[in-house]
């Protein structure tokens, strides 16, 4: 069906729903009185950059390594690190509202009410009755034109009237006309701040247009069109005025009906990619449209939030209605932003991976200068959480996460995930510098402990252990998490060398330090250990699981390869779980894709029904725990999108599993376009769990193990092949 309906207006903003280009985002309300599209423009940031350097780091970070590892005095160790390893300021910059457009029909009641987005076409329509006149609405975020259309149509000659205006909170310096059919709202995000314009301009047939004062009122028309555009100084140097303006006129001149077939053109090359039945039960089982919908809401959440061009999805995608945003809606790197792109490879998406990497290139410059600055060290580092500039300096005074040094080195992993799905060498080129760059930060910041390389001062995100003495503590020396990550990001840039014909001294160094990260043990309670020593946690159900990265994204730990291993993961997602784990949206979409790396499609299944119980709003975005209520958070979105992908089909670089997690309840089904590791998509159907039929289409040549049913087969298969395996 495709469709997330409602026969209301949207009561709160849990109810609007989303529409997005990459740059430019709004939540539909659909009002039929006072009408709220609440607006967003990605590079809304408050503030300009910041130089936050701590310049005690580098002196004081001998004493904290000396309290960690010889006193072991975890308690002063953090005390200096408060003081010593803290951003000066301790704060980044947070995203905001670009603010609110407001349309005033004033009619008393309506009758026939629908709200609905079309996820095949890209568009929130809505339409009701005012009498015997029908009012229908279309709205979307184009990303060819950068602008925002709203169509609205009345069945009565002369049956339109209604006035715009736009509102903000703060920060902003003025609205008004900005031509005969047009307003804007200007500003700037503070001292030193992005420059922002937000403009309208309306359209109509029949009837006519004017601005009056900050008003765009129109009269006794048949039809009408309302054009959005923001433009900042983040993207354009020169006259935001005058850019707006052309901007404006541009789609204008197309005309609506041009505007919706360039857009349709556009998303549904990407959209339609994949495409997930779950077979004939559907019609009779909710639970199972559910599945389908909310799986291709992910993935249209990313084409509307990061597009090439854009900035990558932060905590809240592009949609945040808020000055102060819940953890200032930044990107936060210790899994958050991670989790925002594990769909995009594997559902077909890859360039919706762009803005991400665009990003790490101008977190490098930074990251680069606090690598020096702090650690004395070469290469560059980036902590739990970045911003719009880029910035690399730890936020915050949180022990429990603040002082962790792996954030750009997770982020880097996602470098070679790229390559490995689109055998690009020119993009691995291009990235190569800055992957070994943040393999170098480690070649000078690993301190060595009983004969093993271990990151110090460091913690695991963003958990808190108990000593023996009972004192609680955060701060660590090589926490499992990071040992894992380290694998990761040197073993692809070993890869990454060998691919690109590289090899040299920095090479050598890291083929002789990669057998010194410490391996993953097992613990006690037949766990994973999060820490080098088997502590208590003072939250068993935490709602990271740092020690399970391994398992995923990573496949440094799987079922048939590290079984000991395996059976620990599960024990360690067990006992999380036991002690309430997996309460919140993004850490449920983790659990359901640690299940189905665990081969477990019923624990998967189980998983996925509690995330759309709890960890929903009904305009189907995640939501996250805060005070009393919740608030959104797009990860969890994205993290379950990728786990139904991984249910269906898991890949890396040596094999490619069919139906790995299939439940007995998705028994039958289809599935088109998922994508496999080499530059391939797959077609495939089953019946009653098992693989009836699939297809493999090849981009490039590949050579990889099949697996489905039981069996196993090696395949090599050519570029431009479409390979039948049955």
């Amino acid at each position: 069906m495709g469709k997330i309906k409602f026969d209301t207006p949207a009561k709160d903003w849990n109810e609007a729903l989303p529409i997005g280009n990459g740059r430019i985002g709004a939540m539909i309300f659909g009002n039929e009185n006072r009408e709220r599209v609440q607006l967003n423009g990605d590079s809304i940031w408050y503030g300009g950059p910041q130089n936050r350097c701590n310049d005690d780091a580098y002196t004081t970070l001998p004493a904290i390594r000396k309290l960690i590892l010889e006193d072991e005095n975890m308690e002063e160790a953090q005390r200096l690190m408060t003081y010593a390893l803290s951003g000066t300021p301790q704060g980044q910059r947070p995203y905001q509202t670009a603010g609110d457009l407001w349309i005033d029909w004033g009619y008393p009641s309506v009758t026939e009410y629908s709200r609905q987005l079309n996820l095949d076409e890209g568009i929130v329509q809505a339409q009701y009755k005012i009498g015997e006149n029908l009012l229908e609405k279309e709205y979307l975020a184009s990303y060819p034109a950068q602008v925002i259309g709203i169509r609205f149509k009345a069945s009565i000659p002369g049956g339109l009237k209604f006035t715009v205006m736009m509102t903000r909170e703060r920060f902003y310096d003025g609205t008004g006309k900005l031509d005969d059919n047009s307003i804007q709202m200007w500003g700037n995000q503070g001292e030193n701040g992005i420059r922002f314009s937000v403009g309208v301009k309306a359209t109509t047939k029949g009837g006519k247009v004017t601005v009056v004062g900050e008003h765009l009122i129109v009269e006794d028309a048949d039809e009408a069109v309302l054009y959005v555009a923001i433009e900042t100084s983040f993207y354009e140097k020169g006259d935001l005025k005058q850019s707006l303006l052309k901007r404006l006129c541009s789609a204008e001149k197309k005309s609506f009906e041009a505007l919706k077939e360039e857009h349709q053109k556009d998303y549904k090359e990407l959209y339609h990619r994949v495409k997930l039945s779950l077979g004939k039960k559907v019609e009779k089982n909710n639970k199972l449209q559910y599945v389908e919908d909310y799986f291709q809401f992910g993935r249209y959440l990313c084409i509307s939030a990061s597009r090439p061009g854009s900035l990558p999805s932060n905590l809240q995608g592009i949609w945040n209605a808020s000055m102060t945003p819940p953890w200032d809606s930044k990107y936060t790197i210790n899994i958050n932003l991670e989790m925002n792109y594990w769909p995009v490879e594997s559902c077909n998406l890859s360039e919706c991976h762009e803005p991400l990497f665009e990003l790490l290139k101008r977190m490098h410059k930074s990251g680069k200068e606090i690598a020096r600055k702090m650690y004395g060290c070469r290469g560059f580092v980036a902590h739990h959480n970045t911003d719009i500039w880029a910035d690399c300096a730890p936020q915050d005074i949180y022990i429990p996460a603040s002082y962790w040094v792996m954030g750009g080195a997770w982020l880097c992993t996602n470098i070679w995930t790229h390559y490995i799905y689109t055998k690009d060498d020119k993009f691995l080129a291009k990235m190569y510098p800055i992957l070994q760059d943040a393999v170098l930060f480690f070649h000078d910041y690993l301190v060595e402990e009983k004969g093993e390389l271990v990151t110090c001062p460091s913690v695991s995100p963003e958990n808190t252990y108990i000593l023996p003495s009972g004192m609680k503590g955060c701060v660590c020396a090589g926490a499992s998490m990071d040992n894992q990550i380290l694998r990761d990001l040197m073993q692809g840039y070993l890869k990454a060398s060998e691919q690109l014909n590289i090899n040299n001294e920095e090479v050598e160094k890291t083929k002789e330090i990669i057998k010194r990260i410490p391996r993953d043990k097992i613990g006690k309670h037949g766990q994973i250990m999060e820490w080098r020593e088997d502590y208590d946690e003072v939250e068993p159900g935490h709602r990271h699981i740092s020690q399970l990265y391994a398992l995923h994204p990573s496949q440094q730990i799987t079922t048939d390869g590290t079984p000991e291993l395996a059976k620990a993961a599960r024990k360690t997602l067990e006992r999380r779980l036991q002690y309430g784990g997996g309460h919140t949206g993004w850490s449920c979409a983790w659990i359901i894709n640690l299940y189905a790396r665990l081969f477990d499609g019923e624990k998967a299944w189980e998983n996925i029904q509690k995330m759309f119980e709890k960890s929903t709003f009904p305009n189907r975005m995640s939501n996250h725990p805060a005070g009393d209520g919740f608030v959104f958070q797009i990860d969890g979105n994205y993290g379950a999108t990728a786990a139904i992908s991984e249910m269906l089909l898991q890949s890396n670089e040596e094999r490619t599993i069919l139906l790995p997690a299939i439940p007995a309840e998705w028994s039958e089904g289809s599935i088109m376009g998922l994508s496999m590791c080499g530059g391939a998509s797959i077609d495939m159907k089953w019946l009653d769990g098992k693989v009836e039929s699939c297809t493999i289409h090849a981009k490039n040549s590949i050579e990889t193990q099949m697996l489905w049913n039981g069996k196993k087969k090696y395949v090599q298969i050519q570029k431009g092949e479409d390979y039948i395996l049955l």
